[in-house]
C-alpha cells in the first residue's frame, strides 16, 4: 500500500494501534505510524502531504466509530 490507499491504511491503523485516539494525533506522529506499517511503501510521484494525512486521520476516525 502507499499514500493513496487511505482506507487500507486506516484499517491497518485501527488493527495495529487500538490504543491511539486518532482525533488527538499530530501529523508527524501519524506519518511515522503509516510509514512503519508492514505493507507500506512510498511510490515515486505520490508523496505525503497534509491533505493525505487529513484523509487518513478522518478514515481512521470513521473506522473506529
Amino acid at each position: 500500500m502507499h499514500w493513496l490507499d487511505v482506507q487500507e491504511i486506516a484499517e491497518s491503523l485501527v488493527d495495529l494501534h487500538p490504543e491511539i485516539d486518532p482525533t488527538a494525533i499530530a501529523f508527524p506522529k501519524l506519518k511515522s505510524l503509516v510509514t512503519a506499517l508492514p505493507d507500506f511503501a512510498e511510490k515515486p510521484g505520490h508523496p505525503c502531504n497534509e491533505r493525505i494525512l487529513e484523509a487518513i486521520q478522518q478514515a481512521w476516525i470513521d473506522e473506529r466509530a
